[in-house]
């Protein structure tokens, strides 16, 4: 059967034109988008090995992989030569539609770093047809994709709600190459998308909405277990993340749900001192959770939330010019941040220049922003105290950026404060300070606060009683039992 695969396609036998370029577009429809939680400014690509293509049929999957993955497609396939065409006149390079099937094996994604030569141009991993539709006679934006595994619905969507137009793509891309007749375009596929086991079957079809007898008719690969790849090169690795991508979702994989710092959470965090979660952190092997020298700028202002980041590094004139003006990598932490989260920034613990001013905390506080944290200085000082954010800082310093920092980077690991924080951990500050928290520890080390501050309450009360801190603090056997009967009154 693979050698059948290598030798057939759709292209070859019914149009007898070579088979060129595969170009396959990477995300193009809204509900895969919202599935993956990033919708693209741009359309990109990659390739596709001509090798790959099959008419269906059997493809195999490895028996050390576990991540073959079906993408239900309308491919395109091109018939006459475009270079430089402009979107109004792109269709007209069109010569035919079909259904295609991105398959995949995503545990050889890592080792392509982007390429998906491995991962994606497997023998018979692009199953084309069975037939092919005249492009004249459809309209581009009234085409139907569905796809079926074992008979069950899993995609179904239509190229009407596409974020790119057929004729973008084709427009885009003749402006550094030439489209040939024989190229195909893979033009993205729906949400639905998920992993195949042996034995199992996906069926893809491609139909008018105008017209559904204008169909591609049913394209049906089956997965079948083949031995293993060779141990030459990367083997396969199926991360936590290519298991989400490849299944659609961290349940559908299998995986523990992603923490959510609820309401009632924070709402529990908020009346628990950062000095008691600091002590718990510490009993736990965290002994540097707290972001040290800063202070909030009002005092009782308290900081809850997930952690967004931002890095500065030593100014340097050509780096500053480069990449310290416009909308530099501040202004897009500010202007991305969501309702509820904090912005933490890392400014080499250095005091003597400004971070923040009083406009990007206004816009920080419009975002809904939960607060900043910054280990440098914030420059407005009186003006930010005004905005109504809660923000911690090391004091005022009234510098303007470009004096020792240049912004350089989002969303990635810092340490701010001599404190590791990364994207999703959660940060709590109060007039003690700042600490952060691993998202896995939350619930741990709030639950075991509230009980800290618990015991706290009643050792204050019977020291306020008149009572040796001698046995009582730490508590001792005599003190637990009287402890206990007082949480039962």
């Amino acid at each position: 059967m693979k050698e059948q695969a290598l030798r057939t396609n759709i292209i070859t036998d019914t149009l007898g034109l070579p088979v060129g370029k595969i170009i396959a577009v990477h995300l193009s429809y809204p509900s895969r988008a919202a599935q993956r939680g990033r919708t693209p400014a741009e359309a990109s690509y990659f390739f596709k090995a001509p090798s790959s293509l099959s008419t269906g049929g059997n493809v195999e999957r490895p028996s050390n992989a576990e991540l073959l993955v079906f993408e239900a497609e309308i491919a395109l396939v091109i018939g006459s030569a475009a270079r430089n065409v402009t979107p109004d006149t792109a269709w007209n390079h069109v010569g035919w539609v079909t259904a295609a099937n991105d398959m995949g094996i995503l545990d050889l994604r890592a080792a392509d770093k982007g390429s998906n030569v491995r991962s994606k141009s497997g023998d018979g991993m692009t199953p084309l047809g069975p037939t092919l539709i005249d492009a004249r006679s459809i309209r581009p934006e009234a085409l139907h994709v569905r796809a079926t595994v074992d008979g069950q619905i899993v995609q179904d969507d239509s190229s009407s709600t596409l974020l790119f137009s057929f004729a973008h793509f084709i427009a885009d891309l003749s402006r550094v190459m030439t489209l040939e007749a024989g190229d195909v375009i893979l033009t993205g596929t729906p949400a639905g998308s998920s992993v195949l086991q042996p034995g199992q079957s996906v069926t893809v079809e491609v139909y008018s909405e105008d017209d559904p007898s204008l169909t591609s008719g049913p394209l049906t690969t089956q997965v079948v277990e083949a031995p293993a790849l060779a141990p030459i090169g990367s083997a396969p690795v199926a991360s936590e993340q290519q298991r989400i991508d490849a299944w659609g979702s961290r349940e559908a994989a299998g995986l523990e749900p992603e923490f959510v710092l609820t309401d009632e959470l924070r709402e529990r965090l908020s009346k628990v001192a950062v000095a008691t979660l600091s002590s718990q952190l510490r009993s736990r092997g965290y002994a540097n959770a707290s972001i040290d020298g800063v202070r909030p700028m009002v005092p009782g202002m308290k900081v809850i939330g997930p952690a967004r980041t931002l890095r500065y590094v030593a100014h340097r004139p050509d780096l500053f010019k480069a990449k310290g003006g416009g909308f530099n990598a501040q202004k897009r932490a500010i202007d991305t941040v969501n309702e509820g989260e904090v912005l933490v920034m890392e400014a080499r613990s250095f005091e003597f220049a400004g971070t923040l001013g009083d406009i990007l905390a206004l816009r920080a506080r419009v975002r809904g922003a939960a607060g900043i944290i910054t280990d440098g200085a914030v420059r407005d000082w009186a003006a930010v105290a005004e905005v109504g954010l809660p923000v911690m800082a090391q004091g005022p310093h009234p510098s303007v950026l470009g004096r020792v920092h240049v912004p350089w980077d989002t969303d990635i690991t810092i340490t701010c404060g001599g404190a590791t924080v990364q994207v999703g951990d959660i940060i709590v500050g109060d007039d003690d300070g700042a600490v952060v928290i691993p998202p896995h520890l939350v619930v741990e080390v709030l639950e075991a606060s509230e009980i800290q501050e618990k015991e706290e309450t009643f050792i204050a009360q019977m020291v306020e009683e008149g009572h040796s801190v001698d046995g009582l603090y730490p508590m001792n056997a005599t003190w637990r039992e009287r402890y206990n009967e007082w949480c039962h009154n």
